[in-house]
């Protein structure tokens, strides 16, 4: 084409894109939104209370790691490059924290949320005694 500003089409698209995480069977309430947050935690910051979220939440650490426990499942540290995901509902999600002392934590959180509900709602501690049986055992201090 005579004139055109128009480069041609690479292939680069074909391998440009790497799968971090799939997660399934997913629920998304019916009327759901979305959206996506960038956390920064200070060192050594515990982050956010227990807390639920009422659908679907999928995460990137971008620097730095994440201390992640839903319940149910152990602690574990994600580091920058790591994914996490949980499925919202009734699941209590115990910490979010940066799990380093001596530097910041950055990720990203996509969550979809079910209509004319809270992104996140905090847990009591009443609610933690009563499903204390649900936690997974605690790491040794």
């Amino acid at each position: 084409m005579a004139g055109s500003s128009e480069q041609p089409r690479s292939e680069s698209w074909k391998t440009a894109v790497k799968m971090l995480q799939e997660a399934a069977p997913l629920s998304i309430p019916e009327g759901a939104s979305a959206m996506t947050i960038h956390v920064e935690w200070e060192p050594g910051d515990p982050g956010t209370p227990p807390h639920r979220h009422s659908g679907p939440a999928f995460g990137y650490v971008i620097e730095g790691a994440v201390r992640f426990e839903l319940e149910g499942e152990p602690e574990r540290v994600i580091e920058a490059g790591g994914t996490f995901w949980e499925p919202g509902g009734d699941v209590i999600h115990y910490q979010d924290g940066n799990a380093l002392g001596d530097a910041r934590t950055r990720f990203v959180v996509t969550m979809l949320c079910a209509p004319g509900k809270p992104m996140l709602e905090l847990v009591g501690e009443e609610e933690l005694a009563q499903r204390s049986h649900l936690r997974a055992p605690r790491p040794a201090d």
